[in-house]
């Protein structure tokens, strides 16, 4: 097990602020986490008031997650993944999917949530044969996420770049995809691309509960559509069945017609 990094004036100086909701915080009280304040549960209950689907939506994107990084160990081959908004920690993480099938995965986590540097520990915790780390930054910088990730993985090597409901975070289309494009230009070929986010145009309850989110006060989230969502991997070699509901994304044996839900997702190999 490492330290996390961190760097003076980054999220491990900053206060935790408990009077405004957060999005991570709301995520993990979907899912059933424990790591949570009172504002957080009064927003995701207000949220699940309008609409009680994103329960849902919060578990099958854990779900979606686990069968994308169980593909890429056991059928692909890849050993390094770097997990970018990563969010607080819950079940299967991805260093906990990676380790249990190759032990000697390494794994670089990347957030600035203050909450979520102040449980980096918990994290961290790997194999002795692997490696596990947390990286203090911010995806809208990723030249520096991936200056701090090379001291952990050999970026040399084909490595997995997990952006999981992140990139609604950033406003313009165009600049998330310029970000995108630029954490994939410095991997190597053989290298994967997993996103999921939520999905505009399938739910209007969502759609209502997301936009009455956003004006709560707390950091807004984009909903995008399927085609905005499916260009994040121009320039790759999308994988069956390209982009879809993250319910629809090689499902387990035991939910074959699992429902489309209002968040999609893919997974891409760089050629």
């Amino acid at each position: 097990m490492s330290d996390p990094e961190t760097t003076p004036g980054t999220a491990a100086h900053q206060k935790i602020d408990t009077s405004v909701p957060h999005s991570a915080r709301i995520w993990n009280y979907w899912l059933g986490g424990k790591d949570n304040y009172p504002v957080d549960e009064e927003a995701g209950d207000a949220y699940t008031d309008v609409f009680p689907g994103i329960v849902t939506i919060a578990r099958s994107s854990r779900a979606f997650l686990r069968r994308n990084i169980t593909y890429l160990v056991s059928e692909a081959g890849i050993r390094q993944f770097l997990d970018i908004g990563t969010g607080l920690p819950t079940a299967d993480n991805t260093h906990e999917v990676a380790q249990r099938i190759a032990p000697e995965s390494r794994i670089v986590y990347v957030d600035n949530d203050p909450m979520v540097l102040a449980h980096a520990r918990a994290l961290l915790y790997s194999t002795s044969e692997g490696a596990t780390a947390y990286v203090d930054s911010n995806v809208l910088d990723p030249e520096r996420v991936l200056a701090a990730a090379a001291k952990t993985l050999d970026l040399s090597r084909p490595t997995a770049l997990i952006l999981s409901n992140i990139l609604g975070h950033i406003a313009d289309h165009d600049e998330a995809r310029s970000i995108v494009k630029r954490l994939m230009d410095a991997l190597p070929s053989g290298s994967y691309l997993s996103i999921n986010d939520g999905s505009r145009g399938f739910d209007p309850g969502f759609e209502q509960a997301q936009d009455g989110y956003n004006k709560s006060g707390a950091v807004p989230y984009n909903l995008r559509t399927v085609e905005e969502i499916t260009s994040f991997f121009d320039g790759l070699e999308l994988l069956e069945p390209g982009v879809v509901s993250v319910t629809r994304w090689r499902p387990d044996a035991d939910a074959p017609d699992a429902p489309v839900i209002a968040e999609h997702g893919g997974l891409a190999r760089k050629p």
